[in-house]
């Protein structure tokens, strides 16, 4: 086990978060840093066909040890971690046999994981969790993921007498600001299907997820010396906040789950004279995706309407779909996923993600590709912690997939 601590750790040190303003791919040049690591890496362990190209998407094969035909399968992960919270000197924290009692992450800063409030954590007594400091985040999501591809590979190139077909790897960036599949060659990889290793909990199989947009709402104002404002100034802030309160208020992540859809604004910025809302729109239903989008678009007309003049601007642009409809004419795949964690000990949890990940993306570009659990929890924050034994079920259900997918029909 300690040989996935070493791995996991030497990957979550190394700082990789995107940045949505930036146009570049990948959105940061410190993504680079990790990613040679990995093309050094999977040359190391054995791998062969092992590419980078100039945007940061890697690849690579672990060739098949049959004779007979075999579906070329993969396996997806992204090595970027969110900017909702830093990712820079991430110092992880190793917990032995977890005992179930608050774990303090940073003393002086008073800084606790408690089961009272992550109920989650009372499922892993008795394990190794590896958490943060409370400074940063961990960055589990996704290099657990990461640990988890390259150390499957490794023992299936040591262990020759487990049968298996042609294995592609992809390693992606960018994927946290929503474009790690956009300049993924799907061709190139030349999978049939493929899993995305980027789940939360152990068990997690999952091949629904949110149709997602973003939208940005821009607000006009005017400025004028306060003193002599009457009739006069326009203040972008007020107009903004009657703009935030006609949505539905419960209509929010932290009101919602299952398969509720939300609107989330995620960043404002305002002066009197300019303020902008950023908003994320998710539904699992594609009607009621399209509904909330028209939504916004209404009140931004009905409120330039009230005001006589073009107060209020909307820029929207969807970012990916439910790959449900992609998945469900080739279910043998779930199916397969469902088998191999059965026959590793792992009880399957299939669920809808309330989120997305690069399989949604890649499923509309032509490879089907549900998600399958990391095991890491409250990513994007300082609470994100993982179980390593997590990570080892997950090395086992990837080597148990590659085994049953070989088996001779």
């Amino acid at each position: 086990m300690q040989h996935i601590i070493d791995r996991f750790i030497g990957y979550v040190t190394i700082d990789t978060e995107s940045d949505p303003e930036s146009q570049t791919t990948p959105s940061t040049k410190k993504q680079w840093d990790l990613a040679n690591k990995l093309v050094e890496e999977l040359k190391a362990i054995g791998l062969s066909d092992v590419t980078i190209d100039e945007n940061a998407y890697i690849m690579a094969t672990l060739p098949s040890n049959v004779s007979h035909h075999v579906p070329t399968i993969g396996f997806v992960s992204h090595f970027d971690t969110s900017p909702d919270f830093t990712g820079a000197h991430v110092k992880p924290q190793i917990v032995s046999d977890y005992d179930g009692k608050d774990i303090v992450l940073n003393a002086e800063e008073n800084i606790i994981l408690s089961p009272d409030y992550f109920e989650d954590l009372l499922l892993y007594k008795g394990q190794t969790l590896i958490t943060t400091d409370g400074t940063t985040l961990l960055g589990a999501d996704d290099k657990a993921g990461i640990t988890e591809i390259v150390t499957a590979m490794e023992y299936l190139i040591n262990h020759p007498e487990i049968k298996h077909g042609k294995i592609r790897i992809g390693f992606t960036p960018d994927e946290e600001i929503g474009r790690g599949a956009h300049k993924f060659d799907v061709e190139k990889f030349g999978a049939d299907w493929a899993y995305t290793m980027d789940g939360s909990q152990v068990g997690e199989l999952e091949y629904e997820n949110f149709n997602a947009a973003g939208a940005k709402i821009t607000v006009k104002g005017k400025i004028v010396h306060p003193g002599y404002a009457k009739g006069k100034m326009i203040n972008s802030m007020y107009y903004a906040s009657e703009f935030i309160n006609i949505l539905p208020r419960l209509e929010t992540p932290e009101c919602t789950e299952g398969y509720e859809g939300f609107f989330h604004m995620h960043n404002i910025e305002g002066n009197v004279e300019e303020t902008t809302l950023q908003y994320i729109i998710r539904d699992h239903d594609k009607d009621k995706f399209e509904a909330r989008k028209a939504l916004l678009e209404k009140i931004v007309f009905d409120l330039n309407t009230k005001y006589e003049s073009e107060v209020f601007k909307i820029e929207m642009n969807d970012q990916y779909y439910n790959m449900k409809e992609k998945v469900e004419p080739v279910m043998h795949i779930v199916d397969i996923a469902e088998e191999a964690m059965k026959a590793v000990g792992v009880t399957p949890l299939i669920k809808a993600i309330r989120g997305g990940t690069d399989g949604s993306q890649l499923s509309y570009m032509g490879l089907p590709c549900p998600n399958i659990f990391a095991g890491g929890h409250n990513f994007h924050g300082r609470y994100e912690y993982v179980p390593v034994e997590s990570i080892q079920k997950a090395i086992e259900v990837i080597c148990k997939i590659a085994e049953l997918t070989a088996i001779e029909k």
